[in-house]
């Protein structure tokens, strides 16, 4: 498959252009023509610089996937064609690498491809969550009732992953922020004053020297350091992608800090249980689903948990008891999951405990953000003020000896 850029006249006379993805150019000539339209021009799409360099392709938006599956549900529940919606939906996408995911779909439907058989060829925007579940509609005939609770989930997964990533904005800025400021004091001010020390004579003060020192060496290894911190940077996410034993160790290193640990357990939480519900709800067993849902928690030590879930179930044992026994979750959440399994209404209280940590993740990043901000800016100003009263101190011993 490829993407065809064309130009045309209607009978009228009117000059139309549009894309289209088809084999080859005498398909797009015959759907063309197919349509009364009479080709004047088709030529293959030029490709992205995105598509000529693998480091700059980008996953599918969230809200993009959101609207995409809003209006699918809608389209389907009206009694629309299954490939009329994605024609329609495909044309209609402002992202160019999401229309082209959509157009390709599009045509592996119409080749005879289920649907969710054919979302399955792009990981990168439908993952295996969402193909599972797609997968259990088209078999129940509620494709648009999985698509609607497929849109609500990813709503609030989305909004759960930028409240996250918020409470982290203001403390990494602020930290880049001082870095700079005292990389640019060290490399650019201080040597100021070190010259017009020098010219005056005498010995420096304990705390001036000291940062003289930090100044010279911050000259001569300015960029090295740079580049070690760099590649300390790629080596520790490459050896967390790679190695399985270290993110597991640090994984569990992050569910044990003072502060981030247990915002990072109650996140894992309100992931699982929105999962686990939402899976329940559309009719997917539990045994199918634990890997999907060991994936989405984030966090190898809450994963390996819930691997333990599957073999506990196997052998009879509910799903409250492997999570009890182990010891990561919550005493509330395990009781509340066994209150579900033995009432009957496991897909409601699952519901109800995400919705609980979604508030519990809201409060504790308020809290946290509160907390960080005087910290981070008694940091700062400690660190450029302390390097400035140093800078400060041969000034005052000058002037006390003229005095």
């Amino acid at each position: 498959m490829a993407t065809f850029l064309w130009e045309g006249k209607t009978r009228d006379g009117q000059v139309r252009k549009g894309s289209m993805v088809a084999d080859n150019d005498n398909a797009v000539l015959s759907h063309l023509r197919s349509q009364n339209i009479l080709p004047t021009r088709v030529r293959s799409k030029p490709k992205d610089i995105s598509e000529l360099i693998p480091l700059l392709k980008r996953g599918v938006a969230a809200k993009d996937l959101v609207v995409f599956t809003r209006q699918f549900a809608t389209m389907i529940d009206a009694g629309l064609p299954l490939v009329q919606c994605l024609e329609i939906l495909g044309t209609q996408s402002e992202s160019k690498q999401f229309k082209k995911i959509i157009l390709d779909t599009k045509s592996d439907v119409e080749s005879g491809s289920t649907f969710s058989d054919a979302l399955r060829k792009h990981p990168a925007a439908f993952d295996r969550l969402y193909v599972n579940l797609v997968a259990a509609g088209e078999v129940g005939g509620i494709l648009d009732t999985i698509l609607n609770r497929l849109a609500v989930y990813l709503e609030k997964a989305d909004a759960l992953r930028r409240k996250v990533k918020g409470a982290m904005v203001y403390p990494t800025t602020v930290l880049v922020v001082a870095v700079g400021v005292v990389v640019l004091m060290l490399v650019k001010i201080i040597p100021t004053f070190e010259r017009m020390f020098k010219d005056f004579g005498g010995e420096l003060p304990g705390p001036t020297q000291v940062v003289v020192t930090m100044s010279h060496w911050m000259q001569r290894w300015l960029v090295w350091f740079l580049i070690g911190l760099g590649a300390g940077f790629a080596a520790f996410f490459q050896a967390r992608r790679r190695v399985p034993s270290f993110r597991r160790r640090t994984d569990a290193l992050a569910l044990k800090l003072p502060v981030f640990g247990p915002l990072l357990r109650k996140v894992a939480v309100a992931r699982f249980t929105r999962t686990l519900g939402t899976m329940i709800a559309s009719g997917v067993p539990i045994l199918d689903g634990r890997d999907i849902v060991a994936k989405t928690a984030g966090n190898m030590v809450i994963e390996d948990a819930l691997n333990d879930v599957r073999s506990a179930i196997s052998e009879g044992k509910t799903i409250a008891e492997p999570l009890g026994e182990s010891g990561v979750f919550p005493g509330m959440v395990v009781q509340m999951i066994a209150v579900g399994e033995e009432t009957g209404a496991m897909e409601s209280m699952l519901s109800k405990i995400a919705d609980f940590y979604d508030d519990e993740v809201d409060a504790a990043v308020d809290a946290l953000t509160a907390m960080l901000e005087p910290l981070m800016m008694v940091g700062l100003g400690g660190t450029v003020g302390g390097m400035l009263i140093a800078m400060y101190l041969p000034i005052f011993k000058i002037a006390d000896t003229i005095g």
